[in-house]
């Protein structure tokens, strides 16, 4: 696949999408051209902000993310909304429908949608979400927005490779405190308040107030102090008070010294490096998944030692090891 890198780096959109076909192939070949490419524009990124937004499926993230890409793209700013759609289990087709529900977006010059299959990754984003968001960047987009499939508990997977973590919820959801989980809130850099217009209005206050109470119990180990608001992306109210929000963090983590060992450094470049490091960790076992399928002698041995495991002569922990002393 050719790729001219000058146009997809002056912000061509026909050339970043297809450089994120490239990076999101299957084929030996690819993975390698991706790679050289990904090198080469490397020196080109960093200087966007990521946002990831997540949210109980019907919470409003697709009409959120366009009244607040519309509102960034106002301020002169080009935005990237990466939207990862669920993968069906059984055939393994995605509908990819988020164009459609982001209409006026999409028609916007300064802004891009990707719409990417899950393909059943965990955390509720897309296998290649990490380069994708390179691309974006060596592209010249200012912010980028990533809108996970909102599968719940395992969403830390997004929030390892952003620098903002907003999770949207619903006023008046129930038992307010069942419906955001532990592990989330304490990966939320923001919880927002969606719907909150109309008779909703009332009951966001007081969905805000319990979780307000909710935060104070946890302890957060970064300099920010999670924030909750609300806001109505139907009447497009309080979408100008969650972008000065995220300014601000922007801002503050820029500033903030801290001692990571015994090198001083600011709290957003710290961020940055440990995204890093998880994407590593992430290649690792992605790579030695590779390898396994194409070596020769576990894929001859695989299918007995999965046979023996179901008929219970060895444990799965046996089996696991035989195929990993094969490498």
């Amino acid at each position: 696949m050719n790729i001219d890198l000058e146009k997809l780096k002056q912000g061509q959109r026909r050339a970043l999408a297809k450089a994120i076909t490239l990076v999101e192939s299957k084929l030996d070949q690819d993975r390698e051209s991706a790679q050289n490419m990904l090198n080469t524009l490397l020196p080109h990124t960093g200087k966007s902000i990521r946002i990831g937004i997540s949210g109980v499926p019907g919470v409003g993230k697709s009409t959120f993310i366009e009244a607040f890409g519309r509102y960034l793209i106002s301020l002169n700013k080009k935005v990237a909304v990466l939207a990862v759609d669920p993968s069906s289990p059984l055939r393994g087709g995605s509908i990819l429908g988020d164009k459609t529900r982001m209409e006026k977006l999409s028609r916007e010059p300064k802004a891009f949608i990707r719409p990417s299959p899950s393909e059943g990754a965990l955390g509720g984003v897309a296998q290649k979400t990490r380069e994708t968001l390179l691309l974006c960047e060596a592209a010249g987009y200012d912010v980028i927005l990533v809108e996970t499939v909102g599968v719940g508990q395992s969403e830390y997977e997004v929030a390892s490779m952003v620098d903002f973590f907003l999770v949207l919820m619903l006023p008046n959801a129930g038992d307010d405190l069942q419906g955001i989980k532990r592990g989330i809130m304490e990966l939320a850099d923001a919880l927002v308040i969606n719907k909150s217009d109309g008779e909703n209005a009332h009951f966001a206050e007081q969905t805000k107030s319990h979780y307000q109470n909710a935060f104070q119990l946890l302890k957060h180990d970064s300099f920010w102090k999670p924030q909750i608001l609300t806001c109505s992306a139907l009447k497009n109210t309080g979408i100008v008070e969650v972008w000065d929000m995220i300014y601000s963090y922007e801002q503050e983590s820029k500033s903030e010294e801290h001692k990571a060992g015994t090198q001083a450094q600011n709290a957003f470049n710290s961020k940055r490096a440990q995204q890093n490091s998880q994407w590593l960790s992430s290649l690792i076992r992605e790579m030695l998944e590779l390898k396994l399928k194409h070596d020769a002698q576990v894929q001859t041995q695989l299918p007995q030692l999965k046979q023996a495991v179901l008929e219970n002569r060895v444990t799965p922990y046996s089996a696991a090891q035989t195929i990993i002393e094969l490498l």
